[in-house]
């Protein structure tokens, strides 16, 4: 059982205006018939005029503002249809269309989609009302249309219900993408969300992020607004204002709209840049006044009014600024031009359109070109009507071929010829003369599958019935005193990139860079964006990086840290620079002076193991210890000036162990050295049995050095084991890197140098009770002075170390190394060399002699019981003694010689007399 619907779409009183609508064939713009009928939907004019009768009656009304873009669109849906009737393609299957004037009205294109719906061949054009419409046959197979999303939408919904195939070649909202919503639906240009993700990506490449949108409040510009404004956000894109502006010319507030979006582009000084979504027909009042208010700015076009040239002809159009758009792309139209060629030849029976357009060249054709085309756009069917046939026909071939888009005319071909090749497909086997053959949704399923060859390419649907063709950057460039449209790049939709053909065209893009619009000033590199209490995230301030951050790009949201600790930043810094290495280098002017100071006290040490080779059996020398303990000592003090080489240049592992091992070792075989010299002396001129006793028992030359430096050797052997030095870099300050030796162990290396003090120290002591012996032949004062030197070189050496950073921080050891070698040294040796080579006749037997004489006598005064104490094998007295004795016998009772310049000493002769003969014989025996 199905219900009918009689469709009587209009009612007018006049049965003899052209344009009225008395019957429902009256209501068809263009026809011709065919074997299988396609439908078109174009809104050929701009407004549908509104009675201001009241009640308002249920009729359609005639319509305003002839489009002439729009009309060439239905003559290229024509074009195609018999192009592809003339070729083979459906193979003597012929097309029909009837195609139909929405006015950009959704209620009037909804009367014609009702039309498509009825029933084939319904002599009443009835709609059957139905639960399942599989075998149903309409009055057309499929549409192409509508011009704006906003009709498609509403149209897509009602042909939906019998699934009829809608390819549009206009309408780009995203939101027919959705086959839920919008199953039969197909475009063959891209959705607007490429569009808009072209529009950000051209607007970010320029280095904008402070611009205004203007849109129209309808369905096609409240969406492309949101797929703006999301694709805005996504890329930083701050929009300062948005401006709609109502769909209809005939609102009432229409124009007090547009004076507030202007005064708002006014306003907004910051604002350079702004991207209109509208309808052509709002555009061009929109730039009239904008004309009059001498506003200028970067106009971003949207595919509906880029190429529009009734806009770009506009007088004074050059006053706006500059206008950059997104077209779509280019085809080969070529057939298409010459079919307008041969237009005025055409019937204009079946095409109302044609006829209209043939009246207005009539009333119009005496006007310059852009007053002509205001006047066809403002002339409405009425006047039309009203002045039908008092005006001679005019035809200007000139005109049509002057407003063709390129962009629209291709995509609308390209449409028609989608419907045929899918066609074609259903009529592989079957007979298609028959309209029964195939019904709608049968073609549906074939046009998702469908392939086109466009310009020698493969073109078809996607998943979402959109063709992913590519858009035309479009430019508007003043050529000899009139505005062209230029096609600037090609925006690859799946790359998302420009490419651009030559080099004149990359810089007209990069031109556009030169246009600031944004809330704030970029910030540099160097510097970082810090946002205010503005809620747009593009208004901010700019500040500096702080130290050890960088940026190194322009509005960057956040600073950098330098990667690692080896790289620093100033503040305000672009890049991170790599830290200056310091160390104590080879080439350092105070390095250069301490390794002079350290080759000096070399070149000292090998001059002293010299004089003192040259003088071996001197008095001196003897008196010294003899040549093997001088031996030791000046190579300890050998070691102590080369350990100063380990601590200057790059450290290394190596140098880090070396240097305070070699320096503590060869230190302390020093100490211990002078420590038995100074225990020697003690004991050789010490008169006091209690300490005489205690001096032999601890008067042990070999193993007591042996065993003080062992303990010194054990000491860096753990320390080198268990907390061994290394190389260690110092971040301390902000843009260096300090290498040095960390010591490893601090108590490790206090040890080390606890043991030499202690060592110093005790040899200090027993130095400091002899200092009071013969001066001539007297180390312990010498000895002394030394170890004074020592303890206040280092005493001063642990706070200055302590407190010091740096490069210089080895240098401070090496000082306190130099100078307590060289205190050493000096005191130890220097004055025995004055002797040997100033005051040589001091070094004689003789004058040792006398010196102790005198020394013994002076003792022997102050002490009860003295005992002269000689060491037999060593001792400076006893080897003087030795000399004047003849037989060991002699010395132990009393048989010895001296021979004192001067006089002669036997036995018991000339002796004070508190020295007794039995005295000097304990003390020789004890010997």
């Amino acid at each position: 059982m199905a219900f009918v619907i009689f469709l009587i779409p209009c009612f007018v009183a006049s049965t003899d205006v052209a344009f009225s609508c008395q019957n429902a064939d009256d209501f068809v713009g263009a026809s011709s018939p065919g074997d299988i009928i396609i439908g078109g939907l174009f809104a050929v004019h701009s407004e549908m005029l509104h009675p201001e009768e009241d009640p308002i009656k249920p009729v359609i009304q005639n319509c305003a503002g002839f489009e002439i873009q729009v009309f060439l669109q239905t003559l290229a849906m024509i074009h195609a249809i018999e192009t592809i009737n003339n070729s083979t393609l459906l193979s003597g299957v012929t097309l029909g269309y009837e195609i139909y004037d929405t006015c950009a009205e959704v209620t009037k294109a909804m009367a014609s989609a009702l039309r498509f719906l009825s029933k084939f061949n319904s002599s009443e054009d009835a709609v059957e009302f139905k639960c399942n419409y599989s075998d149903y046959i309409p009055r057309v197979k499929a549409v192409t249309g509508a011009t704006y999303s906003e009709v498609s939408m509403a149209v897509s919904r009602l042909l939906a219900l019998q699934l009829i195939p809608q390819v549009s070649p206009a309408s780009s909202a995203e939101i027919l993408s959705d086959k839920i919503r919008f199953p039969s639906f197909f475009r063959t240009i891209p959705s607007d969300f490429h569009q808009t993700r072209a529009m950000t990506r051209l607007i970010c490449e320029s280095g904008w992020n402070w611009i205004g949108v203007i849109a129209t409040d309808d369905d096609n510009g409240r969406f492309a607004l949101e797929s703006f404004g999301v694709q805005a956000m996504a890329n930083n894109v701050c929009i300062a204002f948005k401006e709609m502006l109502p769909a209809y010319l005939t609102d009432s507030t229409f124009h007090t709209k547009v004076d507030q979006a202007i005064e708002k582009i006014v306003k907004e000084k910051r604002v350079n840049v702004i991207v209109v979504f509208m309808r052509q027909f709002h555009v061009l009042k929109l730039f009239k006044k904008t004309i009059e208010r001498n506003v200028n700015k970067i106009w971003i076009a949207s595919d509906n009014w880029s190429a529009a040239v009734k806009i770009s002809t506009i007088p004074n159009i050059r006053q706006l600024g500059t206008v950059v758009g997104f077209g779509f792309k280019n085809g080969d139209i070529s057939s298409f031009q010459e079919f307008l060629r041969n237009l005025h030849e055409k019937p204009t029976e079946n095409n109302k359109f044609l006829r209209e357009y043939i009246m207005l060249l009539s009333v119009c054709a005496h006007l310059e070109y852009h007053d002509f085309q205001t006047c066809i756009a403002n002339q409405s069917q009425d006047d039309l009507l009203e002045n039908d046939g008092s005006k001679p026909q005019i035809w200007r071939d000139d005109f049509l071929n002057a407003n063709v888009e390129p962009g629209f005319i291709h995509s609308t071909m390209l449409a028609v010829y989608a419907i045929a090749h899918a066609i074609k497909g259903q009529c592989k086997d079957r007979d298609c003369k028959d309209p029964s053959a195939f019904t709608p949704w049968q073609l549906l399923e074939e046009l998702k599958r469908v392939v086109v060859i466009d310009d020698d390419k493969e073109v078809k649907f996607d998943s979402n019935g959109d063709m992913s063709t590519s858009y035309d950057v479009l430019l508007w460039k003043e050529v000899d005193g009139h505005m062209e449209i230029t096609t600037m790049a090609e925006y690859d939709a799946e790359k998302g990139g420009f490419i651009f053909e030559d080099e004149e065209k990359k810089r007209d893009f990069q031109a556009l860079k030169k246009v600031q619009s944004t809330c704030s000033q970029p910030c540099r590199p160097g510097q970082v964006k810090k946002v205010t209490e503005s809620p747009h995230t593009c208004c901010y301030e700019c500040v500096y990086c702080p130290e050890n951050h960088y940026s190194n790009q322009t509005d960057m949201d956040y600073c950098y840290r330098c990667n690692n600790k080896t790289y620093w930043a100033p503040i305000n810094s672009s890049t991170c620079y790599r830290k200056t290495i310091y160390f104590l280098a080879w080439t350092d002017w105070f390095a250069i002076f301490l390794l002079l100071l350290s080759a000096i006290g070399v070149v000292l040490v090998l001059s002293i193991c010299v004089i003192f080779t040259k003088n071996l059996n001197t008095p001196v020398v003897k008196a010294s210890g003899g040549l093997t303990v001088c031996y030791i000592i000046l190579f300890s003090h050998f070691l102590i000036f080369l350990s100063t080489v380990f601590f200057i240049d790059v450290p290394t592992e190596f140098k880090c162990k070396t240097r305070q091992a070699l320096f503590g070792i060869s230190f302390t075989l020093c100490i211990s050295c002078i420590l038995i010299k100074s225990l020697k002396i003690l004991l050789a001129f010490s008169f006091d049995p209690k300490i005489q006793n205690f001096l032999k028992c601890m008067y042990k030359p070999i193993p007591t050095v042996v065993t003080c430096t062992g303990i010194q050797v054990i000491i860096c052997t753990f320390w080198l084991i268990f907390k061994t030095p290394f190389v260690n870099q110092n971040f301390s300050i902000p843009r260096a890197i300090i290498l040095e030796c960390n010591e490893g162990s601090i108590v490790a290396f206090g040890i080390m140098l606890g043991y030499i003090a202690a060592l110093a120290f005790i040899c200090f002591i027993f130095a400091f009770k002899g200092r009071k012996l013969p001066e001539n032949y007297n180390e312990a004062k010498f000895i002394t002075f030394g170890m004074l030197i020592y303890f206040i070189a280092w005493i001063v050496f642990i706070p200055v170390y302590a407190t010091t950073f740096g490069k210089y921080l080895p240098a401070v050891e090496i000082i306190v190394v130099l100078i307590s070698n060289y205190g050493i040294l000096c005191c130890t040796f220097l004055p025995k060399c004055y002797i040997i080579i100033y005051k040589q006749e001091t070094n004689t037997k003789s004058a040792f002699l006398k010196m102790v004489y005198t020394y013994s006598s002076k003792s022997a005064g102050s002490v009860a019981v003295s005992q002269v104490s000689l060491d037999s094998k060593s001792s400076s007295f006893r080897a003087t003694l030795a000399d004047s004795c003849k037989t060991e016998n002699d010395s132990v009772n009393g048989n010895c010689h001296f021979q004192v310049p001067g006089q002669s000493l036997t036995k018991g002769k000339v002796l004070p007399k508190n020295i007794s003969k039995t005295m000097v014989r304990k003390r020789v025996s004890s010997i």
